[in-house]
């Protein structure tokens, strides 16, 4: 597998391995599986940045090369690192601020797996009762005629390599969004069309679909009162809860004074709708869904899982009744529009920027502070 990105991958091992670089792109697993996922680099920033495996391959791998491993042998006698370094090294790193545990426990391995699941070594090795950790040194050296080398500093170059490339298309993204606001209205309106589409980052949609609805419920009023004679008037306001795939218990937007729970999501995978309708004991939903498909079409693929999974209706009833709407691509779209129409279009547009600028970090050279709460597996 080549892509845009294998021409710098390649580039980095030429430098350091010379006439042996083809044979180490071709012979190393874990630098296959580094191409692999860099091969959202050339996509720009509305393509998904895997960051959460390869940061959990960086922060054990740099520890393996700070402590001198690269050079010397005894790794086999570390004490393994601490989680808690990993976990705050993975949070220091760019777009790293909201990652949690789950690459770090089991889901590089298990990706890895799926990728070479022929291979005799698993990536990240963990110590369940000390909670230390060691990256596979098997997967570091690699010989080649009968000379051993060590991957671990290209291993981190190539990373770095994509983690720049990445800003910088993240850097542009903010900086077309900017210069968006003196663009004529047809093409702002053309513009943030482009950012709902199914094939964009679960990120950026998850920013557009607030920012949409934000505005098309802004206007929307109420009347409300705990005395009859006392009702007062108030416009719908829709709250973010945090960052995106924040572990929020399955919260993402908040509708006040309703209070509508919504939930973006790029699946129709119904053990995930279950899962968040159980976090908030059956709480009734509205899922924002990055599809196409038709809403009927989307519930009827609900619905036929669900009857697949649990051979008894009345369940399957109980959970189908917890989704209170689902708002598609199609519908999203229509409430961009009636937004618009509202005169709301600029005030869309300024909220992207802003919750853009706070998700990917752009401000205070990367270093703005994560706000939600860190989760850790026993």
């Amino acid at each position: 597998m080549e892509h845009e990105f294998t021409k710098n991958i390649k580039e980095i091992l030429r430098k350091n391995f010379g006439e042996f670089s083809d044979r180490v792109f071709s012979e190393s697993q874990i630098i296959q599986y580094l191409n692999i996922k860099t091969k959202s680099a050339s996509k720009g920033s509305k393509s998904r940045g895997s960051f959460a495996n390869l940061y959990a391959v960086y922060v054990l791998v740099e520890d393996y090369v700070s402590k001198g491993y690269h050079e010397k042998s005894g790794y086999t006698n570390y004490e393994g690192a601490v989680f808690t370094d990993l976990f705050r090294r993975q949070r220091e790193l760019p777009f790293g601020q909201k990652l949690q545990n789950h690459a770090l426990n089991h889901r590089m391995n298990e990706e890895f797996k799926k990728y070479f699941p022929t291979c005799d070594y698993i990536p990240i090795l963990r110590d369940l009762k000390t909670n230390r950790y060691w990256f596979n040194e098997n997967l570091l050296k690699i010989k080649i005629n009968k000379c051993e080398y060590n991957l671990a500093e290209t291993i981190i170059q190539i990373i770095n390599a994509y983690i720049e490339t990445k800003k910088g298309a993240f850097e542009r993204f903010i900086q077309f969004c900017e210069s968006s606001q003196k663009m004529k209205d047809e093409e702002v309106i053309d513009f943030i069309t482009s950012l709902i589409e199914p094939t964009v980052d679960a990120r950026i949609f998850e920013i557009v679909s607030y920012s949409i609805l934000k505005y098309y419920y802004h206007d929307q009023k109420i009347y409300w009162g705990f005395e009859i004679d006392k009702i007062k008037e108030e416009n719908l306001k829709l709250f973010k809860t945090g960052r995106t795939n924040a572990n929020d218990g399955g919260i993402d937007f908040v509708m006040k004074p309703l209070g509508r729970f919504f939930q973006v999501t790029e699946t129709v995978d119904v053990n995930k709708y279950f899962l968040d309708i159980d976090k908030i004991e059956k709480y009734p939903i509205t899922f924002v869904v990055k599809s196409s498909d038709t809403i009927d079409a989307l519930k009827s693929k609900i619905q036929k899982q669900a009857e697949d999974q649990y051979s008894i209706k009345v369940i399957v009833k109980r959970y189908m009744e917890c989704i209170e709407e689902i708002i598609n691509v199609p519908s999203l779209l229509e409430k961009f529009k009636e937004a618009e129409n509202q005169g709301h279009l600029c005030n869309i547009l300024t909220e992207i920027i802003k919750q853009s600028k706070v998700e990917f970090n752009y401000e205070d050279d990367y270093n703005i502070s994560s706000y939600e709460e860190i989760e850790i597996e026993e």
